[in-house]
């Protein structure tokens, strides 16, 4: 995990970036297709984060929770990020 979390920090920064130039952007009068555009770029960094955060923890905590048998456990918080996703 430590690697994968390195990566997320490094692209968390960039997508800190991101915000940054978005608001200077705002600031600028930029044309709202291009503040739009860049929008769009930083809600799919962000579901690649997401998508990352949650293999990660599929693949590690849900297999463990199952492994000592709370299975249920394992769905609530599946099922949570699921409901999440969809809004």
């Amino acid at each position: 995990m430590n690697q994968t979390k390195q990566k997320l920090v490094q692209r968390l920064k960039i997508i800190e970036g991101q915000v940054r130039g978005l608001q200077e952007m705002l600031s600028n009068d930029q044309y709202c297709i291009d503040v739009i555009t860049q929008t769009s770029a930083i809600k799919r960094a962000l579901s690649g984060v997401e998508d990352v955060l949650l293999e990660n923890h599929l693949e590690t905590c849900v297999v463990d929770q199952i492994k000592k048998g709370k299975q249920s456990t394992a769905v609530d918080e599946i099922l949570k990020v699921y409901r999440l996703k969809r809004k």
